[in-house]
């Protein structure tokens, strides 16, 4: 047995943070490192000491072992949790841990060097009789030898960086004429990511969900497994939602897979936490796939369903203690479901966001637990992951958990940036995932790439910023909603911009809460009932509901179950109103739209007619500011139009 007292964990986020809550509740003092932008992030308060590590980069901070040896020595710690990520995996943080007489909170460097290769991994498991997936692991290199392989293997085949994980240098080939470029892909990928562009090549199995196995031993020769998980909702070959247990799972199925899962820890003589992962065949075979030397990012459904503290685990394991429990105590029940939050982009090929998180408030629901290590105001940045928080929620049954799962993402809040929410809600709703008919080609085949079109912003959610718009117009004096007033119906006109839609509005004021909200054949009636916080209550329409909302400067942020956008007032604010005197046509009174004299597209001359107003029983000719292209006309014969109304927008002038 080893006495320890003080752990430094070696990451950042959220799981820094889960890591330090569960050492204070076994009474360990914590110690944080971070990064010079991290200066202000959750992770470095909620530990007891914390020490700076270098800057922004990863390699010159949260990678560099030297500075977390250091860091260990300078606050006195006798133990490194690595969380997962970054050093997590690394042989060598394992070996400089010892050499400076630290406890390293994982398993022997031995086993995170060989199963850190997918190659030398491999070819123990086989030699252990771990079924694995036919195909080749060899050391030659060559394309010629890659392509010979590949087809004594058969197409198609998985080419896979031997080193490293979470996608990268990984390319599915189905037609070998395609095999040079993807093994030039993966081995240009691999070395930038791991360092070596060592390859090995697989059968595609078809249709596979990928299923992993919770394992821990301990350092007396006790190995047991804690259940499976279900990860086939994948992007990218990363990960988006997992669940235990898997809705594939049998009885016998689990035993035997367990027991595989058990067989690859003691050939490698393991201690700690790991994962051994697997691809589970439409035909119940099941073939090792790799690895995972570290605590998983999905590891809170296993603790939902099992009811123990993997990290308390592990910290006791590396203490010297005995396993906690045996086989026959670990019992599973109910389930778990997990969605990991990330800034990024789900329309733009979920491609990763960054900037400042300006409200947020995780799901309050006692059936929902969220890890998390973020706050409103800190930035999210674009040298990290950009996961923001994991939501978890668990349930007497299946529907049970994603139906808890579902109303926590629609209802929690993180404004501010673009993040994968609505896309979340969106696979967790489909009628496919909801009776269990996943597999890792899930997203490409309900979520095509070509049809995963960014959803125009909704009406109700359209209404609403423009009430709190002009709500907020009223409050400071704005003189673009002069016409709000509680004396009488008077329509402004307001001009949202939300992403690159435009919408042109006109907002009536029918007293202080209330006003009607008009475009295109839109009409919304609504009332603010109550704000606080980020919260507002409001009725449209004769229903009451709540939403999200958060001011970023002038830019309105707004979440409605699974709808969200941001909405500006561009009527004639910032820009807007600079543009506004050269490059748009402004309605000079209320009326009616006679006819319209351009399209978009075309070329016009500074008092050139665009359209015809008809008001006060006389036709007034609205002509061009200035020579251009119109970019946008923004209303059609016969429309009625307030004082101010934007009616045609010409494209910016070219810069000098």
């Amino acid at each position: 047995m080893t006495r320890l007292s003080k752990i430094l964990i070696a990451n950042r986020g959220e799981i820094a943070c889960r890591v330090a809550r569960t050492a204070r509740a076994l009474g360990y003092r914590t110690v944080a490192v971070y990064s010079e932008p991290d200066r202000a992030m959750p992770h470095v308060a909620a530990a007891d000491q914390a020490v700076p590590i270098g800057p922004a980069p990863a390699a010159d901070s949260y990678l560099a072992i030297d500075k977390i040896v250091a860091a260990a020595r300078r606050a006195g710690a006798d133990a490194v949790h690595p969380g997962y990520g970054f050093l997590s995996e690394n042989a060598d943080l394992a070996e400089a841990c010892a050499a400076s007489g630290l406890v390293f909170i994982g398993p022997p460097a031995a086993a995170i060097r060989l199963m850190g290769n997918k190659a030398a991994a491999k070819r123990r498991m086989i030699a252990a009789g771990v079924p694995c997936v036919p195909g080749y692991e060899g050391a030659e290199q060559s394309d010629a030898a890659l392509a010979r392989e590949a087809a004594a293997v058969g197409f198609p085949v998985m080419v896979k960086a031997a080193a490293g994980g979470g996608g990268k240098g990984m390319r599915l080939v189905a037609d070998p004429s395609r095999l040079a470029e993807a093994l030039r892909a993966a081995r240009s990928e691999a070395k930038k990511a791991f360092g070596s562009d060592e390859l090995i090549l697989e059968r595609a199995v078809p249709e596979p969900r990928h299923v992993e196995m919770q394992i821990f031993a301990d350092s007396h020769g006790n190995v047991l497994h804690l259940g499976e998980r279900d990860c086939s909702i994948q992007r990218r070959h990363q990960k988006v939602i997992e669940e235990a247990p898997s809705p594939a799972m049998t009885p016998p199925l689990r035993q035997a897979m367990g027991e595989a899962a058990i067989a690859v820890a003691r050939s490698i003589s393991y201690v700690g936490a790991g994962t051994v992962e697997f691809l589970l065949a439409p035909d119940g075979r099941f073939f090792f796939l790799e690895m995972n030397t570290r605590l998983q990012v999905e590891h809170p459904v296993t603790e939902m369903v099992t009811g123990l503290d993997l990290v308390a685990w592990q910290i006791r394991v590396a203490a010297g203690e005995r396993l906690p429990l045996g086989q026959e105590a670990v019992a599973l029940a109910g389930h778990a479901i997990e969605a990991r939050l990330c800034a990024e982009d789900a329309y733009g090929d979920f491609l990763p966001q960054a900037g400042t998180l300006v409200a947020w408030e995780p799901p309050a629901d006692d059936g929902v637990r969220t890890d998390h290590g973020v706050a409103a105001g800190v930035a999210v940045s674009p040298h990290y992951d950009p996961m923001i928080a994991k939501i978890i929620a668990r349930g007497a049954t299946r529907d049970e958990a994603r139906r808890r799962l579902v109303a926590a993402l629609e209802d929690m809040t993180a404004l501010g940036l673009e993040t994968n929410r609505r896309f979340l809600v969106a696979v967790l709703t489909h009628p496919a995932f909801a009776t269990g008919e996943v597999s890792t080609g899930f997203i490409d085949r309900h979520f095509p790439a070509a049809a995963r079109l960014r959803p125009k912003p909704e009406p109700r959610l359209v209404a609403l910023a423009a009430a709190l718009i002009a709500e907020r117009a009223r409050g400071d004096g704005s003189a673009t909603l002069s016409h709000w007033r509680s004396s009488g119906p008077a329509a402004s006109p307001l001009l949202l911009r939300s992403g690159e839609t435009r919408i042109a509005l006109e907002v009536t004021g029918l007293d202080e809460r209330r006003c009607r909200v008009a475009w295109g054949g839109e009409t919304h009636l609504v009332e603010l009932l109550a704000l606080t916080g980020v919260r507002v209550r409001f009725l449209a329409d004769g229903l009451a509901e709540a939403a999200s909302y958060a001011w970023d400067g002038t830019i309105l942020h707004l979440a409605l179950g699974g709808a969200e956008g941001s909405f500006e007032d561009a009527t004639l604010s910032g820009r807007a109103a600079e543009a506004a005197g050269a490059g748009t046509a402004l309605a000079p009174m209320t009326g009616t739209i006679a006819a319209v004299r351009v399209r978009p597209g075309d070329a016009v001359r500074k008092g050139q007619c665009l359209l015809i107003l008809e008001a006060m029983k006389m036709e007034h000719e609205i002509l061009a500011p200035r020579d251009g292209t119109v970019a946008s006309v923004l209303v059609a014969p016969g429309d009625q139009v307030a004082t101010r109304r934007l009616l045609v927008e010409l494209a910016p002038e070219a810069a000098a």
